[in-house]
């Protein structure tokens, strides 16, 4: 499996495939028990600088402020903060709406203000990769869509390679430029589709007959898997 530079591939399967795996296995997490991972040609051997990380949970320091929890990668790596960082940091959290809220604990915010904490934090070292497991699954469908419309602003203005794992097709099918579908395990890959929607999207594209074509014949493939 391939993944082209600034493509943004959504990985769908059911539970206990492999889907996570996959993504900690492009992390540099974990090392494969057989093959190998490369990322940009060279071979993945650890966790990289240019790789961001976005958890179905935000795992968010309890004690530290937004602005701590999203500098904190930079101080975990070289043991300081410069004021150049804090500023990026201010930056990233007001594009994900949180300017004002720096100062809050995680525990002041909603759920879905926390997942942006999360996605601000993986942006802090501008990584070339992003990496999603299933970051808005624990979030109400208003707020869950919405999500997904911040991302894909946040993408086309900073356009980065990211692998999306979701188990919803219908945020599969408006958010990716391929969808790549797993069988149940042991894993492996059973369909890989381009998505037949133009780019920019917006609300509009949901409504689209492309858009439900598409997420009729990915629905049928996954049924027709689980059958």
């Amino acid at each position: 499996m391939k993944v082209s530079r600034h493509e943004f591939v959504a990985v769908l399967g059911p539970s206990g495939c492999g889907k996570s795996t996959l993504l900690r296995l492009t992390s540099g997490l974990i090392a494969p028990t057989s093959g190998s991972v490369r990322v940009f040609g060279k071979e993945v051997d650890g966790p990289r600088d240019d790789v961001g990380i976005v958890f179905q949970k935000p795992t968010l320091l309890p004690w530290a402020n937004v602005e701590d929890n999203v500098v904190f990668p930079i101080r975990h790596k070289t043991g300081r903060v410069r004021p150049e960082h804090r500023e990026t940091a201010r930056e990233l959290l007001r594009k994900v709406g949180l300017e004002g809220f720096e100062k809050r604990l995680p525990s002041e915010l909603s759920g879905g203000m926390q997942q942006r904490v999360g996605i601000a934090r993986a942006m802090l070292l501008n990584p070339d990769i992003l990496l999603m497991d299933e970051p808005f699954s624990a979030l109400d469908a208003l707020t869950r869509e919405e999500m997904g419309f911040e991302l894909l602003d946040i993408w086309q203005a900073q356009p980065k390679t990211v692998m999306f794992i979701t188990h919803s097709i219908s945020e599969a099918a408006l958010l990716a430029d391929r969808v790549l579908v797993m069988s149940e395990r042991p894993g492996h890959f059973i369909a890989d589709f381009e998505v037949p929607l133009p780019r920019p999207r917006s609300v509009e594209t949901s409504t689209r007959k492309e858009m439900h074509e598409f997420a009729a014949q990915l629905r049928s493939l996954l049924l027709k898997r689980a059958a």
